[in-house]
């Protein structure tokens, strides 16, 4: 009996995974549709923060997890969530520290460069310092001089805060000068031109060499250092017309990642300490730049980003756990299932290569000559 019991018991067990984010990301499609995979797992177990509960609770009082998936966003109180981490002291999927300085692109960029990632020529105009070297700027009709660092037009001005998005573009007068401002989409706009071709002279911001792309704009959503999925969009700086479909979603792209970009991907996830984490690439000059690293962020409107995103998680934060909770889960190995696709003729498996191995048939023709000799 003690002993059936016992193995029942440790059958029951299984990990709790937090989920402590504002009501809006959690309740958003991409989370419930990889919440929803994630509760499939038979040793896992679901509980989402309240938002009333993270904003106005004390963290003693917040529920209790092994696992914590927490990510900061507009309202989300970061300190609170890093003081719960400290006294729960659970596996934590994205580090909550390093979000402090996804918020400041001077933050970003040093790490970025510190890890030997590409990242546009730059310069910062920090007018919170009070080193007068670092808030010099010389203004010209074509050109501008940070710090001594000159930046000819086209050029971009980037507010040091990540969460500004009023990013401006100045064009020089050979193009009719002005500039193109970038924002939050707004129903159908990303971007407005302006006539005003002078940069702004307050507040902080990084200026740097406005990179020549093909007009889109490569969105790349890591699951950890070895996945990433990566789709195009136009690029808000073109005329801030959004592409929709339809159905009203924005118009994406489908994009393979060279090899050198999944190791960007990589690079990105384990700099930032995030394993969930968006960045975003621009393939310029035969390279590829990073311009922006926005953390915890999911792929909309893909199933099998969806299938992948919850299995890589799932068997991600057990691995971790299991062990330590003496929980009878084994490792699954397994190959990827077979890639069945729906088609119009209902689902079939859908040819993802075909290898051949080739020998050429040209040989030079032997010059020999067969001789049978008998004599001794």
């Amino acid at each position: 009996m003690d002993s059936d019991t016992s193995t029942s018991s440790s059958n029951s067990k299984q990990v709790v995974v937090g989920i402590c984010a504002m009501a809006k990301k959690t309740q958003s499609k991409p989370m419930k549709e990889i919440l929803t995979r994630l509760g499939e797992f038979e040793f896992i177990k679901l509980v989402t923060f309240e938002e009333n509960v993270i904003l106005r609770e004390p963290v003693q009082n917040w529920p209790i997890c092994d696992c914590l998936v927490s990510f900061h966003s507009k309202g989300f109180p970061l300190e609170k969530a890093i003081e719960y981490a400290q006294l729960r002291n659970p596996f934590v999927l994205n580090n909550l520290h390093m979000q402090y300085d996804i918020q400041d692109r001077r933050r970003v960029y040093a790490i970025l460069e510190k890890e030997g990632i590409e990242i546009p020529r730059y310069a910062v105009l920090d007018r919170d310092s009070p080193d007068p070297k670092h808030h010099e700027l010389i203004e010209s009709e074509d050109h501008v001089e940070v710090n001594g660092i000159t930046f000819n037009k086209p050029f971009v001005e980037k507010p040091v805060s990540a969460e500004d998005h009023n990013i401006y573009i100045y064009y020089p007068t050979s193009a009719g000068g002005g500039s193109q401002r970038l924002f939050r989409k707004i129903g159908s706009r990303s971007s407005v031109y302006s006539p005003e071709s002078r940069v702004r002279k307050t507040g902080s911001f990084i200026y740097e060499d406005f990179m020549p792309t093909d007009g889109t704009d490569v969105k790349v959503y890591t699951v950890g250092p070895d996945y990433a999925h990566a789709e195009a969009r136009k690029s808000p700086a073109l005329d801030g017309k959004v592409e929709r479909d339809s159905e009203g979603k924005e118009i994406r792209y489908p994009v393979i990642l060279n090899h050198s970009e999944k190791l960007i991907s990589r690079k990105v996830c384990l700099a930032f300490k995030q394993t969930v984490c968006g960045f975003d690439l621009l393939r310029a000059n035969g390279k590829s730049y990073v311009c922006d690293v926005n953390g915890f962020s999911f792929v909309k409107n893909s199933n099998k980003y969806y299938d992948d995103c919850a299995k890589i998680l799932g068997n991600m934060i057990l691995r971790e756990l299991t062990p330590t909770l003496h929980i009878p889960w084994s490792v699954p190995f397994q190959l990827d299932d077979p890639p069945i696709v729906p088609t119009t003729f209902g689902k079939m498996m859908e040819l993802r290569c075909v290898v051949a191995v080739i020998r050429h048939g040209d040989r030079t023709p032997k010059q020999k000559m067969k001789v049978e000799v008998r004599h001794p």
